[in-house]
């Protein structure tokens, strides 16, 4: 409660966010999240009563557009996929500054996928520590190199055709080949995938 509570504070004085609502577990979640309507969610993992992720999956199954993000602890990395299965759009740690926070937020909230750096490179690290060669060999093109470093820096389908000089029409039909290419199903596992056989680096620089 006493982080939430910051949490809502800090939230407040954000102009364009505006807070309709909190639970304490997933259960209280799911009951309050018809009446509330929420655009974004900022859910943790580990609960009482019902964990994070199977609060996630219930919640997109009934709001297919409702964008998770996912307030994690270091030590959290072996849920990162289930949650993305689940079906969460980004990964911010709880220690995270506030500006990080209403970042990723906005980020999410405009359709892109937010994967903290200090997230990321714990990713990479963990797993480079287990697989030292790549898993899954693919060959990109030049243009969906550029496309999938673009998505791992959280830009949008719109914000990648201005970067890039190209349609979002052309993004879109990219990140479909994408998609299928690396036999993935969102933004986000894209992402994890991008890094569990270095197609990016952690910083994603």
């Amino acid at each position: 409660r006493l982080f939430r509570n910051g949490l809502l504070l800090l939230l407040g004085t954000e102009p364009d966010i505006q807070v309709v609502g909190e639970a304490a577990n997933g259960e209280e979640f799911l009951d309050e999240l018809e009446k509330a309507s929420p655009d974004v969610v900022l859910m943790d993992i580990e609960m009482p009563v019902m964990d994070g992720i199977t609060a996630t999956e219930a919640a997109v199954m009934k709001f297919p557009g409702l964008k998770v993000l996912t307030l994690s602890m270091y030590g959290d990395e072996n849920y990162y996929y289930r949650m993305i299965d689940a079906g969460a759009k980004g990964f911010i740690l709880k220690d995270s500054d506030i500006e990080e926070v209403t970042k990723a937020i906005r980020a999410v909230h405009s359709g892109a996928t937010y994967f903290s750096q200090d997230i990321l490179y714990q990713v990479v690290k963990n797993i480079r520590e287990v697989r030292k060669e790549t898993v899954h060999p693919i060959t990109l093109s030049p243009r969906e190199s550029e496309v999938i470093k673009a998505i791992c820096q959280g830009l949008s389908n719109q914000e990648i055709a201005t970067k890039l000089n190209i349609s979002r029409r052309t993004v879109e039909k990219h990140r479909a080949s994408l998609l299928i290419k690396t036999q993935t199903k969102n933004a986000a596992s894209l992402v994890m995938f991008a890094i569990e056989n270095n197609l990016i680096e952690p910083s994603c620089d």
